[in-house]
């Protein structure tokens, strides 16, 4: 941003002031640029980056702002509480578009507008991209693939990628979903079998996660994990150390987030997960050596998944890669596929049967709609396959309805970060190049101004009435746009096959013996509870 100096500039700057006050001095050069550096350097940052630039030269100061000294701005609350809380009280009092501020006047933008919105995921979605620092993390963790990359870039993986998330490609894939849901079932019953109850307490958010693993696994990748039976195999051990929630991990994400030096730091946070990254990068590179074999030997390869049907629409007629994507590109969208593709799928789930154990006569309608329309599932003919490829999980409002009142309830993914490349104006605000914003999707899922006063009321029932004044960007649990998740219609498909299965087993209800995991949310790429979620499982006979 215009009269901001980055910190090589600065460190420039203070070896030309050093050298000045050494040639007008008696002192070295060494001890003029040690006192000029640690009496300038503070300086320019408290005095003139944290008062004088934010309040009389910065471009966006006649944006509403979020009351704070800006050196050390709304940096705890930020950090301390579930995000987007905060972005909820200063858009009440300040209006949909807020200045606010991290440490030392790193300036932010938060936005729930609807023009706003549009501008960044619309109209204008590669001007407006996600941050260096946010895209190299997502680059490291979760591979350099159709998440992280921008740009030309975007557009080129996209096309190449679209055809295998159609719905009729995912429609292809629905048995695999059901399997997994009903091994997860089968697994359920032989644990309280085991223990000889009638009624176990079960963390399910790891029971979940596990599933969407095996079902990403081998929807995706034609490839069995199998974590549901083996849950310390390989990939499942290096994902449960990358969403590590110790105090330990959480400072080292946190440190993460904002400078990517954070890497260099001799902590044990780094190490681990610079392992489970290096365990997630050799399965998938050994996943895509593999395909490429079989591409090779089979002609043509007869194989349904996303990512043979990726390879063959990226092969020559030999099963060679032709250009479009590298093989360091596809091991990337591996990467992707693998951690974004189970992470906010398995919260989502598991946030959903905590919301229906909060609410029983919720549950007990969504079970007698799934029995309406899915009789066989409350039958022992619900281990008999035959129905797998006549299922249509869509014909369900009710289950609809309940799903997307979950993700906007609690959406995994609670916010998102832009930097425009290029000015633009939000409400007549001029907006600098290099602004970043934060889009807190876990406001705008409850802002009144969209979905009314019973915005913070969990109740499928509101989707059935809209309020006149919803509108597409207030319901952001998949973004929306030319960056909007690829993978929507297979994470839906996915949680409604999950929801069907076990509600047709089993009824949930809350464990008053343990605190809320809504009381404990935490951030670390997906919004998650910090012990997990524990319910008790009944069978319904």
């Amino acid at each position: 941003m215009a009269y901001e100096l980055g910190f090589p500039s600065l460190l420039f700057l203070t070896l030309v002031i050093a050298s000045f006050i050494a040639t007008l001095s008696s002192l070295t050069r060494l001890s003029a640029w040690l006192y000029t550096f640690f009496v300038f350097v503070p300086s320019y940052y408290i005095i003139y980056q944290s008062w004088i630039f934010p309040f009389y030269i910065s471009p966006l100061r006649s944006v509403p702002t979020v009351p704070g000294f800006p050196l050390w701005g709304q940096t705890h609350s930020f950090l301390t509480e579930e995000a987007g809380i905060p972005a909820r009280r200063w858009h009440k009092q300040h209006g949909p578009i807020v200045r606010w501020f991290l440490p030392f006047g790193a300036a932010r933008l938060s936005v729930i507008d609807d023009e706003a919105l549009k501008q960044i995921f619309i109209r204008n979605p590669y001007r407006w991209q996600k941050p260096p620092i946010t895209k190299a993390n997502l680059a490291y963790m979760l591979g350099d693939g159709l998440l992280a990359v921008e740009g030309d870039a975007h557009v080129q993986q996209r096309k190449v990628l679209a055809p295998a998330f159609s719905i009729s490609s995912i429609k292809s894939l629905t048995p695999i979903f059901w399997r997994k849901a009903l091994l997860l079932s089968r697994l359920w019953r032989a644990e309280l079998r085991k223990e000889n109850v009638r009624t176990k307490s079960i963390e399910v958010l790891e029971w979940s996660n596990r599933t969407t693993l095996d079902i990403i696994g081998e929807a995706g990748l034609g490839n069995n994990f199998d974590s549901l039976t083996h849950p310390e195999t390989p990939m499942r051990k290096a994902y449960k150390q990358i969403f590590n929630f110790d105090n330990g991990g959480r400072l080292f994400f946190a440190l993460l987030s904002v400078t990517p030096l954070a890497l260099y730091l001799p902590v044990q946070a780094n190490h681990t997960l610079a392992a489970a990254r290096g365990t997630v990068i050799s399965i998938a590179s050994e996943i895509i050596r593999d395909k490429q074999s079989k591409q090779i030997a089979e002609t043509p390869s007869r194989e349904k998944d996303i990512l043979s049907l990726i390879m063959r629409a990226n092969s020559t007629a030999n099963g060679r890669m032709q250009g479009k994507m590298t093989f360091e590109n596809m091991r990337d969208q591996v990467m992707t596929f693998i951690g974004a593709g189970h992470e906010t799928t398995g919260s989502g789930m598991a946030w959903t049967l905590l919301l229906l154990s909060k609410y029983p006569s919720t549950q007990e309608k969504l079970r007698r709609e799934i029995q309406e329309y899915m009789p066989f599932l409350f039958s022992d003919s619900r281990e008999d396959e035959s129905w797998l490829s006549k299922i249509d999980e869509d014909r369900l409002p009710y289950l609809n309805n309940v799903c997307r009142e979950s993700l906007r309830y609690i959406p995994p993914i609670p916010f998102t970060r832009r930097a425009n490349i290029a000015e633009d104006q939000f409400r007549g605000y001029r907006i600098p190049a290099g602004t970043t914003v934060y889009v807190p999707i876990n406001a705008i899922h409850r802002a009144p101004e969209y979905w009314g006063e019973t915005a913070d009321v969990f109740d499928p029932d509101r989707w059935d009435h809209l309020p006149a004044t919803f509108t597409a960007n207030a319901y952001l649990a998949f973004l929306s746009g030319p960056r909007g998740c690829i993978g929507k219609k297979f994470a839906e498909t996915e949680m409604k096959a999950l929801l069907c299965c076990l509600l047709s087993a089993f009824r949930f209800e809350m464990d008053d013996t343990l605190d809320d995991p809504e009381n404990w949310k935490m951030w670390r790429l997906v919004l998650r509870p910090k012990d997990g979620i524990t319910l008790k499982v009944t069978p319904l006979v």
